[in-house]
């Protein structure tokens, strides 16, 4: 199977106007910019980072057709179909699949805290229902469950679960773990991370990539740290990664969970796309952020 979705895989922000409704228009301006840059080797569309919790089913889906029609076929488009239960996950990866998307990525379902049996059912469900291939997503701090590297490995076995993205932040060797858990079931599985902090970090635990809302910004930089890594230049590797580490670091100011409301900040002054602020409950940075912002985005040679 190999690698189809390279190294850098870029989960879009959704666009807002003032009264909250999406912008589609600015939605393929921001794609069309991040493919000239090249920040990206693929997509992923209503991801965490394009808040999918708080968008409509039909929403999610006009956002992957026009990401679709934006990207025009220059790299794969993936799209996150993880819902709450199983029959609406069902429901949207199986219409993601008649629109084209190239991959599904599921979230592990949250909110009812299901036991590991009951998650691999969930994918092992809509795994049956589709025939796309399909990310697994393993994000606890919003999820609230983990999934474990057995359960993993469990899931591995299914022919078209190709690989996951897990926030790598949260348990730091686990990408090792899910390594050792896959490595005899399926040894071409995909381990992405998924947390901008940990990109150095896990490249020497087996992570073939990186999930990025950073490059929307700085793409080419977390490009540089595969590249330098990749031909034995470990020094000049960390130098680079400890430079964006400080923006990334900087999206959770104030003790923000979610990165979303500082990077939608940064996008707009990096790229001078209008993407708005996010939808609620998520709030917009405050005078004080945005002067914390601008001062880390001349720190690290954005503006």
């Amino acid at each position: 199977m190999g690698n189809p979705y390279g190294r850098i895989l870029l989960p879009l922000v959704t666009p807002f106007d003032c009264n909250e409704e999406v912008d589609y228009k600015k939605y393929i301006q921001l794609i069309e910019y991040v493919i000239a840059k090249k920040y990206c080797d693929s997509l992923i569309v209503t991801g965490t980072t394009g808040e999918f919790n708080t968008l409509t089913v039909d929403e999610r889906a006009r956002l992957l057709e026009t990401a679709l029609r934006a990207a025009a076929g220059k790299v794969p488009v993936i799209a996150g179909v993880g819902c709450a239960s199983t029959r609406e996950t069902v429901a949207l990866a199986q219409k993601a699949e008649r629109i084209g998307a190239d991959c599904i990525m599921i979230v592990a379902p949250f909110y009812c805290k299901p036991t590991q049996d009951a998650i691999y059912e969930h994918f092992r469900i809509v795994h049956d229902a589709t025939n796309i291939p399909i990310l697994l997503y393993n994000i606890p701090i919003f999820t609230g469950i983990n999934m474990e590297p057995a359960l993993v490995g469990r899931l591995a076995a299914l022919p078209r679960v190709v690989g996951i993205k897990d926030e790598a932040g949260l348990n730091p060797i686990q990408i090792t773990d899910y390594y050792l858990a896959t490595k005899s079931v399926k040894p071409d599985f995909l381990l992405f991370n998924g947390d901008d902090l940990m990109l150095m970090p896990t490249i020497p635990q087996g992570a073939v990539g990186i999930v990025s809302g950073g490059a929307h910004l700085v793409g080419d930089r977390i490009r540089k740290v595969f590249e330098l890594y990749e031909t034995g230049k470990n020094t000049e590797a960390m130098e680079v990664y400890r430079d964006i580490f400080r923006l990334f670091r900087g999206f959770g100011v104030n003790g923000r969970v979610h990165p979303n409301p500082m990077l939608r900040a940064a996008i707009e002054v990096v790229t001078g796309i209008e993407i708005g602020p996010p939808r609620r409950p998520l709030d917009p940075i405050t005078d004080g952020e945005r002067k914390f912002l601008m001062g880390l985005l001349k720190e690290v040679n954005l503006i």
